[in-house]
């Protein structure tokens, strides 16, 4: 029987190409899917059927699924991360140097010179105005870079090429992401330092409970006097009132960032622009591409790969018949399922247990024999979650 991937979204072609029409059925509407896949639809729990297994996300950001629901109902969730870094550095390359020049004031000006017919008057004009837009380049110069991750990484490599010195910090650096920075990228023992040494600062962080209004009245307080401030990561990052009160004490010459708000459109010392850092056709294809790869992996294999909320877990298949558990992460429970196949007499071939926060998961290649009834013991045992049997098990 096909799996049932309900999209929510207009999800690339490209994406979908990858979940084959022998094996999948992709709409956007089923009652009882397998899986969802979306872009940024606003997902409520009313909207997850029971039948669903997993949930992918066509981009890095999740604040528009529930989470912690599909947690405690054992649904990973995946998400993109890094599928359109490339497009973001792209934009934040844009980004600085909109914000060293006049460039956006010169465009407008020249904007209001429709009526002059004369070139040779409009030469003149030109001229005349020009020193007005004058800036300054951006080579030899200091970038801060705040996330030293996907995005911020290629960011770092970028400005380093451009001719600026860079310096990165970031808490919670992974090895992976440390092994593919530039040894050329100095490193700020914390983010007050990395404010109080750079002429251009760019974020590049999630937004968590420590990141929330990280960028606030104390931290700003650090940075030199005429910053430019770039945020392509989310608007929750910065407070708002206290960006406000920098911009206009001139610590920061000027704000440039994907999100706008009320209380800053309009500014001469703001440049916004409509959340588009992911907005171009490789980024959308990389992203739908990553998560059905992962979707159909978890389907077929349940392996987990990119998941925000489920420890990650591969297992190469050594059977055709496997078992997939969700269960709290307390002692005890995957004794209590081993035994379970022990007391049937069905052969354990590999397996694999891994846990994250509260939940653990578990990946359990087995001999042939596995029935509904022995199923049903399994999920009954307490703090199991659920139970998923995978693959030819006849």
């Amino acid at each position: 029987m096909a799996n049932q991937v309900l999209t929510l979204n207009q999800i690339s072609v490209k994406g979908l190409e990858r979940l084959p029409r022998d094996d999948y059925e992709v709409a956007s509407e089923f009652a009882h899917p397998d899986a969802i896949l979306l872009r940024s639809h606003k997902l409520s729990v009313d909207e997850i059927p029971e039948t669903v297994l997993a949930i992918a996300r066509a981009g890095a950001g999740v604040n528009n699924i529930p989470v912690e629901a599909c947690t405690a109902r054992g649904i990973p969730v995946f998400n993109s991360p890094g599928a359109n870094a490339n497009a973001v550095k792209e934009l934040v390359a844009t980004g600085l140097l909109l914000g060293s020049r006049g460039i956006v004031e010169g465009i407008e000006y020249v904007g209001t010179l429709g009526n002059m017919s004369d070139k040779a008057e409009l030469n003149k004009t030109l001229e005349a105005a020009k020193k007005q837009f004058k800036g300054s380049e951006l080579i030899g110069k200091t970038l801060g870079v705040v996330g030293l991750g996907a995005i911020g990484s290629l960011v770092a490599e970028m400005a380093l090429t451009m001719g600026m010195e860079v310096v990165g910090y970031d808490p919670a650096l992974s090895v992976e992401a440390a092994w593919r920075l530039s040894s050329r990228v100095q490193k700020a023992d914390n983010i007050a330092a990395l404010f109080a040494r750079c002429d251009y600062i760019t974020l590049h962080l999630p937004v968590l409970d420590s990141t929330r209004e990280l960028v606030n009245s104390e931290l700003l307080s650090a940075a030199r006097p005429g910053t430019c401030l770039l945020n392509f990561a989310r608007e929750e990052i910065i407070h708002e009132p206290s960006l406000i009160e920098a911009l206009e004490s001139g610590q920061l010459r000027r704000y440039i960032a994907d999100f706008p708000t009320p209380n800053l459109i309009g500014r001469s010392d703001v440049i916004l622009m409509p959340h588009i850092g992911a907005s171009t056709d490789e980024a959308e294809d990389n992203c739908a591409i990553m998560a059905a790869d992962q979707l159909r992996d978890f389907l077929e294999n349940g392996n987990i790969r990119n998941s925000v909320n489920f420890p990650t877990l591969e297992l190469e298949r050594v059977s055709g018949c496997r078992l997939s558990v969700t269960n709290e992460n307390v002692p005890k429970i995957l004794g209590n399922v081993l035994s379970i196949l022990a007391d049937e007499n069905i052969n354990v071939i590999d397996m694999l247990n891994k846990s994250r926060g509260e939940v653990a998961y578990n990946l359990i290649d087995i001999g042939d024999g596995v029935t509904a009834d022995t199923l049903e013991k399994m999920r009954a045992i307490d703090g199991v979650v659920n139970v998923r049997l995978i693959g030819d098990c006849a």
